[in-house]
């Protein structure tokens, strides 16, 4: 996206406001429409499609190759909407949960649940019954759509509609006789509750307004239609319709704002029920996908992938990357082995609806380890822990965020939200971060992720980036294990690639090479794989439960 000549104080290479100490976007504000206009996200989304509606699919699904046009989804759309309002009785304000792997049905549970004033809110189908009870007990959902393998594990208390039942069939089509009134939706209203990854604790829910996620769809609206018009001017081939592959969970943040995207644009969403790495570049190949939103680990995957090579991945333009940092070395690897794909990074949290910050263009992409520059309308504060001193460029701090797509709270948790909000509309983050002198984010960890080792700092992510470097490690993580002299010393666990013989002591000499004294890996673990997210982050909480078992096995 383009940017604008920042107004009079404000730091025209990095957007730093000296008198107010805040970051600004420099990018071409998005065009947003007034917020007193009442509309859903599925209207707004479904007034950007072109007329006549666009000619490929709205939706395949991969493993089948079935396929939903875009005109078979708004009527699906529309007659759920309806057979939710007269035969389910669903209102606007009411929260359904969804509990689903990301199957064709979703994305019209979703929209149909939008266009009618109800929040969304996809749950992982992997959750127990512990968990579901926990964000059952946040969200209070009328009504809950599961399939059938996960229904079982849902409060008995919440009514539920087995995904594929007969009765989701019949309400399903019932709408088609009688669609729901015209609502009156207000764009402050809850559309989605979302979530949180709980990587550091039990999960919160997160309210997410229908003016949050049409600030989203407006901001990409106005990127591509921007970048079109460059590419124009500077006599290139317009480029191929967008075909989206999800190898994310539509539940997730990411995934769920990347569906919201692809229809508004009247693009293809490829989707996948779960995430296998073969399954994953035979759909790139079969479908021609354009667009591949991805983890880290998905693209050191693809590099020591001899398959990857073998497979016909011409039609890959973009990858996103989001859920971790990428790290240089990484990256120079990939784009040394496939350098006709561009590397998008971004960051972005569920309480910020998925965007805060990415790169655009093939220049930003250059800024290694950089999750860009600040999305449009959005404003930033480097601050320090201890003081609270608003920072300036090259200096480290929390990052606190402030704009159009920041979550309305957590739902059911006033004091988290407190806690994570003042009174001014700043959302902490938690992660410790930095901007450069020309505006771009740097994530250096999250704070509470970070090694104390003789009172020095030691960020995981770093340790990792290098660990991945290593050809014989296919993964890695890094925790803090306790130590009564040093405090917490860096431990690494590893998978490594099959075949190899590395040892203990060849990964530490190999990150102990690259790193001050007190950043070395001190102890190191062997494991067949790394947990994680959804979304593809560390869940470090279980590895630190395994670290301390093994200590303990040790007495």
């Amino acid at each position: 996206m383009a940017e604008q000549r920042p107004p009079a104080g404000i730091d025209p290479r990095s957007g730093f406001c000296a008198a107010t100490r805040t970051f600004h976007s420099l990018r071409q504000s998005a065009t947003l429409p007034p917020d007193s206009l009442p509309a859903t996200a599925a209207a707004y989304a479904f007034s950007l499609l072109s007329s006549p509606l666009p000619d490929q699919p709205a939706l395949v699904d991969a493993a089948t190759g079935i396929a939903v046009s875009y005109p078979s989804f708004l009527a699906a759309v529309r007659s759920l909407a309806g057979g939710l309002w007269s035969a389910l009785g669903v209102r606007p304000g009411d929260v359904a949960l969804i509990v689903s792997p990301s199957r064709l049905e979703v994305p019209v549970l979703d929209f149909a649940l939008l266009s009618i004033g109800a929040a969304v809110s996809p749950a992982n189908p992997a959750s127990t019954a512990e968990e579901f009870a926990h964000m059952v007990a946040l969200s209070r959902p009328t009504v809950a759509f599961a399939v059938p393998e996960v229904a079982a594990k849902l409060p008995r208390s919440l009514r539920c509609v087995v995904i594929g039942s007969d009765e989701y069939t019949r309400l399903s089509s019932a709408g088609g006789a009688s669609p729901p009134p015209p609502v009156a939706v207000q764009q402050s209203d809850t559309a989605a509750v979302l979530y949180s990854s709980g990587t550091t604790g039990r999960v919160k829910a997160v309210a997410v307004a229908h003016r949050n996620l049409i600030a989203l769809i407006c901001a990409h609206r106005d990127n591509r239609e921007k970048m079109g018009k460059e590419a124009a001017e500077a006599g290139e081939q317009p480029l191929p319709p967008t075909v989206t592959l999800f190898p994310l969970p539509l539940f997730h943040v990411f995934g769920f704002m990347m569906l919201l995207r692809s229809v508004a644009m009247g693009e293809t969403a490829v989707l996948m029920e779960r995430f296998d790495f073969g399954a994953v570049l035979r759909a790139i190949e079969r479908y021609r996908v354009t667009l591949l939103p991805a983890a880290p680990p998905v693209l050191v995957a693809m590099i020591k992938s001899e398959e990857a090579r073998r497979r016909d991945l011409s039609s890959l333009l973009v990858i996103g990357i989001g859920g971790a940092p990428l790290g240089r070395e990484v990256a120079e690897r990939f784009a040394a082995v496939f350098p006709d794909i561009e590397l998008v990074q971004g960051y972005g949290l569920t309480e910020s609806s998925g965007s805060v910050s990415s790169t655009v263009g093939p220049e930003e992409t250059k800024a290694y380890g950089s999750v860009g520059k600040l999305a449009s309308h959005m404003e930033a504060k480097i601050v320090d822990p201890a003081t609270g001193e608003a920072l300036g460029p090259g200096q480290r701090g929390e990052l606190w965020v402030r704009g159009p797509v920041i979550m309305k709270g957590y739902v059911g948790d006033d004091e988290a939200t407190a806690a994570t909000m003042d009174s001014e509309g700043w959302l902490k983050t938690g992660d410790l971060c930095y901007f450069n002198e020309d505006g771009f984010l740097y994530i250096v960890d999250r704070l509470k992720e970070l090694i104390k080792y003789k009172g020095y700092q030691v960020p995981p992510a770093e340790l990792e980036h290098i660990l991945n470097s290593h050809p014989d490690i296919l993964d890695a993580a890094v925790i803090p294990y306790p130590d009564e002299d040093v405090g917490q010393l860096p431990m690494a666990f590893i998978v490594r690639k099959p075949g190899s013989k590395l040892t203990e002591q060849q990964v530490m000499e190999h990150v102990a090479k690259q790193v001050a004294p007190y950043k070395k890996v001190r102890r190191v673990a062997f494991v067949s794989a790394i947990p994680k997210s959804p979304a593809g982050k560390i869940l470090r909480r279980e590895l630190i439960q395994q670290a301390e078992f093994m200590g303990a096995s040790k007495l």
